[in-house]
């Protein structure tokens, strides 16, 4: 995986692929594998989800994020799942909680920025409010002792995904595998508090937690505590995964389309001058901004989805070929694993004019569909907070750029373990004439 390091790792792929074509073998984490940056392959592969594939990582992911993992479930139980936190995740009374949340931290936040004579790292500042806004909609915490510990643990948690799989004293995965023990133990004492306010006569369902233990009711009623014990374990272990986008998509989804705006001043301008209009026209109507405002913005939402197509935060899936399978002539034996890289299709010239180009206006009347384009993957798997990533992105986005103008210091991506720039971002920050952003409370 030595090609993760690189500046750019697709030149693995392209090489083999015009060597070898779209679909090649090669070893992968000492497995026998079947690559694929082709999209009808990988379509055909993420759509079968379940019946001829299913999940199949490196140890160490599959160690610490455990059996219950909705990344690594595979049937009715990761439909049913998908299926409960999709529907909480769309709702719209989450997306203004969530809209609300974000504004409420830049409130805080933007003031001291305006007034820094040193760098800002975007992407630590970033991490930090999408974390907490997170684990708010996922378990009700606010600022505080636990919120700071789930932060600390959470990082040691995640540092060990793709380490070496020797769970032995000192190691990375030995350190990783306690601190989500740790986590664990926070996460269900949550669940056995929000148990005993239902059985109090309080049912609320104001987050992940409450929305998973009114499925699992009526199960536990019906077969006693054993049952109920197990969901606990399940739902903690739920809430971890689902913590996941809070430390590393959102927070990179923001820095990245700072950077390539920075890269592009004419992208920069014309998102500028959308987000203005918007806010001089809610400033004279006497309204607030709700998130439809903010979802509403078609060259926003441009910007966000080409950072997706040419930043590749999530850059591939692994899956493991429950019996021989044919698909567009190739054969992937039984019990290989398929890669399918979303990088090498999203960075494919067939699939998009000069790929390696920021062009935001490519997607102008133009569905951000089909799987030439899967920054959140696809098939039954899709990434079940696709609408609130892009939501809170937009209120970050739409705030930073009508507050500030900025310069970047230099900086790089670095594509492997997980995508991310190398150092945070760092932006010196002048404030624009029409700063503040918010009305003053």
């Amino acid at each position: 995986m030595s090609w993760g390091y690189t500046a750019k790792p697709e030149a693995f792929m392209e090489k083999r692929s015009s060597l070898y074509g779209k679909v090649f073998k090669t070893h992968v984490f000492g497995r026998a594998t079947i690559v694929s940056t082709d999209a009808e392959v990988s379509k055909s592969v993420l759509q079968n989800d379940g019946r001829i594939f299913v999940p199949y990582y490196p140890k160490s992911l599959t160690m610490l994020m455990g059996d219950p993992s909705i990344l690594l479930i595979n049937g009715a139980p990761h439909r049913k799942l998908h299926a409960l936190l999709s529907s909480f995740f769309k709702s719209p009374s989450l997306k203004a909680q969530v809209a609300r949340d974000m504004e409420h931290h830049l409130h805080l936040s933007m003031p001291s920025w305006s007034q820094r004579c040193s760098p800002l790292r975007i992407q630590d500042q970033a991490k930090s409010m999408a974390f907490e806004i997170l684990v708010r909609a996922l378990m009700s915490v606010g600022s505080g002792k636990d919120m700071n510990f789930l932060r600390h643990e959470f990082r040691e948690f995640i540092a060990g995904l793709m380490s070496l799989p020797f769970n032995l004293p000192g190691t990375r995965l030995r350190k990783s595998l306690q601190a989500k023990k740790r986590i664990m133990k926070l996460v269900r004492q949550i669940i056995e508090e929000k148990r005993k306010k239902r059985k109090q006569g309080l049912n609320p369902m104001d987050d992940v937690i409450d929305v998973l233990i009114n499925d699992s009711q009526q199960d536990a009623q019906e077969e006693g505590n054993e049952i109920e014990m197990k969901d606990d374990l399940s739902m903690a272990n739920t809430v971890i995964d689902m913590m996941i986008p809070g430390e590393d998509s959102v927070p990179v989804l923001i820095t990245l389309a700072l950077k390539f705006l920075t890269d592009n001043p004419t992208a920069l301008q014309q998102m500028r001058e959308e987000n203005l209009k918007l806010k001089r026209l809610k400033a004279q109507a006497g309204e607030k901004l709700c998130w439809t405002d903010y979802m509403s913005l078609s060259f926003t939402q441009n910007v966000i989805t080409e950072t997706l197509r040419i930043g590749n935060i999530i850059n591939a899936v692994m899956r493991k070929a429950l019996k021989d399978v044919e698909i567009k002539g190739y054969l992937i034996p039984k019990g290989w694993c398929v890669l399918t890289s979303f990088r090498a299709v999203h960075l494919d010239e067939e699939n998009f004019s000069n790929p390696y180009q920021f062009n935001p206006w490519r997607w102008k009347d133009k569905e951000a569909g089909g799987f030439t384009f899967t920054p959140f993957g696809g098939g039954y798997r899709l990434c079940p907070g696709i609408e609130l990533s892009r939501l809170e992105a937009a209120v970050f986005l739409h705030h930073f750029v009508t507050s500030f103008s900025w310069v970047a210091e230099e900086d790089s991506i670095v594509n492997f373990p997980t995508v991310r720039m190398k150092c945070g971002l760092p932006l010196t920050l002048t404030p624009l004439p029409s700063y503040p952003s918010f009305p003053s409370q």
